[in-house]
């Protein structure tokens, strides 16, 4: 593994933040910013998903001065102009109401039959002052309903490809076999392996 053994996660999401702390096992201790004491909000105001990580993982740099990671997702939806993409944590207005986001996103879908959808996430490293960017996908289609229980976010929604059950009704080692967040974690692993 790395020579790294602890990275800050720039998120204050406590359920990302336990999704990819399972993922990295016990190798790397991820500190949330609630770890570093940070309670405030980093202001998300990139055109893309790649430019939001790379404003979360700089401010973390220059306030705490450590190696750390940062992360955006969007939920694209084909029928939808690949809305509400960056704009997939606030779509319904309040940042982070997820019931109000799933519910606006299925009124818009109501009616429509291609209800083709994806997840895209980008993580930004930034380590020894340089930006490594690692992008995962994940292809399905939005429910008609809400189902589940686990995961956060559009998770109640989102029917990936190959399978019948949405994110939620997944349990998270499931989930994080066929997520997003799941395959541009492994390569960000993979690539603190071989650095």
């Amino acid at each position: 593994m790395a020579l790294v053994n602890e990275l800050v996660f720039a998120s204050g999401n406590r359920g990302k933040t336990e999704e990819i702390q399972a993922m990295l096992g016990d190798q790397i201790r991820l500190l949330s910013l609630k770890d570093l004491g940070f309670e405030g909000v980093i202001e998300e105001n990139g055109a893309t998903l790649q430019a939001n990580a790379s404003i979360k993982a700089r401010f973390v740099k220059a306030k705490f001065g450590k190696d750390c990671f940062a992360d955006d997702t969007g939920l694209e939806v084909f029928a939808l102009g690949m809305r509400p993409g960056v704009h997939s944590a606030r779509y319904a207005g309040d940042p982070g109401d997820a019931a109000s986001n799933s519910k606006k996103l299925l009124s818009e879908l109501d009616g429509i039959s291609d209800r083709r959808a994806r997840f895209r996430t980008v993580f930004c490293l930034l380590m020894d002052n340089e930006e490594h960017f690692f992008e995962g996908i994940a292809d399905g289609h939005i429910a008609d309903l809400p189902r589940g229980e686990g995961g956060f976010g559009y998770d109640s929604v989102f029917i990936p490809e190959g399978d019948s059950r949405t994110f939620a009704e997944m349990s998270r080692e499931e989930k994080n076999t066929l997520s997003h967040r799941g395959k541009a974690l492994r390569q960000l692993v993979g690539f603190l392996r071989c650095h």
